[in-house]
């Protein structure tokens, strides 16, 4: 009986090291100081309401952050192109499959239960080597004890990694609508630069016709009309230009909403969509709003758990398991109570010699984890250049509208001045048509600025996350 005791406790010494050990197969921990420092306030921002507190990740994810530009047919592309958008639509699918994936990795830490059932012919020398028919059907129970904690880490890990895609699909949907919002609001804009363009256009064909009559009269030369005529054709040639940038960007429209491109337009129409001033908030709430850098950060997440999966591969497995059926030579006797038979057992298994394999996968594990640090690092990093940029760029932007509408001020009375003094026979018709050129120049900087305006509003909201609470 002694003897049965100690070879039960040599038995069990392996599993009882395991134990001890076990601590050994958790998470690899981050060192903090290895994540960049978020900074306490913008370096660009002036805003005052800069400490705006920010909304929870599900208001977030519903916001309309589109409709604060206050236009009817943007507030229709974006939300078609959330629904349309094939880049949108790939990420849901990614979605999807990651979410099967956790789904898959958690049912190994169910109870398996499968039933079988089968005939078999054979010959058996117990029986005088007389073919008999064996007929059977079971069922298999069996279930592993997750003692070290691998399964939970493989199914944490697949959790992670299915969080990882829902933000990835965030991204991809907001990256989408501040595409289709930009694209839009260039569109509009070309169509305010081809309205002027063509305003001028028709200005420069009446003062032809004038300067055609006047020649014939004898009052002006040649040379006055030559200068009108090459006025006329450069300034077709740059509308005829503008109409070509606006086809391309109808149908790259198009596409973003997914359409076909032959069937899509949007007519043109006045620029009237709002310019919203937007609170960049403090430096800390980009990274609880920007949908990147969550993905990013549920990466490094299961990165971390699937060094903790790697390790516990060192401990044992320990297997429950259980049989039930019945086996008879003949169908009709297959229930009967003599045709029962059942086991149950319990399986220990630990590999000792494995070429290096575990040890290979734990290397592993941890340089995909380094991966992960570095990919969240330079996410964050990214982030906070975004918002900087577009700050940035709204406050450069604002300065240099009010210095161009000073400038258009200044062109369109010298144009106005240069008028006058053509009238009265004191310039050449070379000074005015220099006037008027310049004045066009500065219409249409002013019309290029303030589009600026508008594309670097739609980036800092994207910078920053998305929607918002008003």
């Amino acid at each position: 009986m002694n003897h049965m005791t100690s070879k039960a406790r040599l038995t069990l010494v392996p599993l009882f090291a395991a134990l001890v050990l076990a601590g050994c197969a958790t998470s690899a921990s981050i060192d903090s100081s290895s994540l960049p420092v978020t900074p306490t306030a913008f370096k660009e921002s002036t805003d005052p309401v800069a400490s705006a507190a920010p909304v929870s990740p599900e208001v977030q994810a519903q916001g309309r952050w589109w409709a604060v530009f206050s236009d009817p047919v943007l507030d229709q592309l974006v939300e078609q192109a959330s629904r349309s958008n094939n880049s949108v639509q790939v990420a849901a699918g990614r979605l999807a499959q990651a979410r099967a994936i956790a789904g898959a990795t958690d049912a190994n830490r169910s109870v398996q239960l499968g039933l079988g059932a089968g005939a078999v012919r054979q010959k058996d020398i117990t029986t005088g080597n007389v073919p008999q028919t064996v007929v059977s059907v079971s069922a298999n129970l069996s279930y592993e004890v997750d003692l070290f904690g691998k399964l939970s880490g493989a199914s944490n890990a697949a959790s992670l990694d299915a969080q990882s895609r829902e933000a990835l699909l965030r991204s991809t949907r907001l990256l989408v609508q501040a595409d289709v919002a930009q694209t839009y609001l260039n569109l509009r804009a070309l169509d305010a630069e081809r309205a002027l363009v063509k305003d001028t256009l028709q200005a420069y064909r009446n003062t032809l016709r004038l300067t055609e009559v006047r020649f014939k009269e004898g009052d002006v030369a040649e040379l006055d009309v030559a200068r009108v005529r090459a006025e006329v054709a450069s300034t077709e040639s740059e509308a005829l230009a503008l109409d070509q940038r606006r086809a391309q960007l109808e149908h790259a429209l198009a596409v973003l909403v997914g359409e076909v491109a032959s069937s899509f337009q949007v007519a043109p129409g006045e620029w009237a969509t709002a310019l919203p001033a937007i609170p960049a908030g403090v430096p800390s709430t980009v990274l609880t709003r920007r949908p990147d850098v969550s993905a990013a950060q549920s990466s490094m997440q299961a990165a971390q758990a699937r060094v903790g999966v790697a390790k516990a591969a060192w401990f044992p497995n320990f297997s429950l398991t259980a049989n039930g059926g019945y086996a008879a030579p003949e169908l009709k006797d297959l229930f009967k109570m003599s045709a029962r038979a059942w086991g149950v057992g319990a399986l220990l298994s630990l590999p000792l010699l494995d070429g290096g394999r575990r040890e290979a996968g734990v290397q592993n594990a941890n340089a995909e984890l380094d991966i992960a640090l570095a990919n969240y690092r330079e996410q964050v990093l990214v982030a906070f250049k975004d918002v900087e940029d577009q700050l940035s760029a709204l406050r450069l932007l604002a300065d240099q509208s009010e210095a161009q509408s000073r400038s258009v001020a200044s062109a369109s009375r010298a144009t106005v001045l240069s008028d006058s003094r053509y009238r009265n026979g004191f310039v050449s018709q070379l000074e005015l048509l220099d006037a008027q050129r310049s004045e066009l120049r500065n219409r249409r900087q002013a019309l290029q600025v303030k589009a600026a305006q508008y594309l670097a509003t739609v980036g800092l909201i994207r910078a920053l996350g998305g929607g918002w609470s008003a």
